[in-house]
């Protein structure tokens, strides 16, 4: 099946690329993921070719089925061929507050390995909601590496500022529970994809066929660069864990059910 190995120390926020201004990145900013990519969450999928685990992390209708935290998330506009503009909101463990964010994702295929990456910017159409707290990626993605025909490694790395000085309890659970959880999750959507893509536009697929892509063309002119600090800072240090999360929540990482994937 799969082996998931994930940090249990916190990894706070590390500068990245000294980045000003925003940026499709470029071959060089690749090969700089790769490299961070090195020692951080990592999980071999067996019976998954690489191929199929990058049309999951794409496909943005087939996240909504197997992410169970997901609330709502969406692409706003395309920039380049392999560059967009999205949205993400998702649930966090109770009684903390939801989050989002604004992210410019790009990809790339490199042999048979692949890249997605993303980090925060701000767009003048979907500025912080009063309901959510708005996060920050620093630099976040995926390196999807193949081992065979029917198989591959991927990686996972995230540097957040989740814009909160977050309890330990949440810590804890993030890194010892909800990453390998989330992971597995993964996992098991990558096995189902094939058969729900077949019932789902199976030749719909822009992240490989750009002239396929609905969205609207976009300026990198009209973005700028979400910095941290210039975002609300959440103080929920006290909150304590909810009984209903100690139990293992409705729904949520801790559940591995997984009959929405038809």
């Amino acid at each position: 099946m799969e082996k998931s190995a994930a940090s249990t120390e916190p990894q706070g926020p590390r500068p990245v690329l000294g980045r000003d201004s925003v940026q499709v990145p470029d071959d060089q900013d690749f090969r700089s993921f790769r490299s961070e990519c090195e020692a951080e969450c990592r999980m071999e999928c067996r019976d998954v070719p690489a191929e199929t685990l990058y049309d999951v992390l794409h496909d943005i209708e087939y996240r909504k089925k197997w992410d169970s935290n997901v609330i709502e998330t969406f692409d706003i506009a395309r920039l380049t061929v392999n560059a967009d503009v999205g949205y993400y909101s998702w649930r966090c463990p109770k009684p903390l507050k939801n989050r989002d964010v604004i992210t410019l994702r790009s990809w790339l295929p490199m042999g048979t390995d692949y890249i997605i990456m993303n980090y925060s910017v701000k767009h003048p159409k979907y500025p912080p909601r009063k309901d959510l707290v708005r996060a920050v990626s620093i630099q976040t993605g995926y390196l999807i590496q193949s081992t065979g025909p029917k198989s591959c490694v991927i990686t996972y790395l995230a540097q957040v500022d989740p814009k909160g000085s977050l309890p330990k309890w949440v810590v804890n659970k993030s890194s010892q529970f909800l990453a390998p959880k989330a992971m597995k999750k993964m996992y098991k959507a990558c096995v189902k994809y094939p058969e729900w893509k077949q019932k789902h536009q199976p030749h719909f697929k822009p992240w490989l066929h750009p002239e396929q892509s609905p969205l609207p063309s976009l300026a990198l002119s009209e973005l700028s660069v979400q910095h941290a600090d210039s975002l609300e800072n959440i103080d929920e240090s006290s909150v304590a864990e909810s009984r209903e999360e100690r139990l293992g929540g409705a729904g949520g990482e801790g559940s591995d059910d997984d009959t929405s994937l038809t």
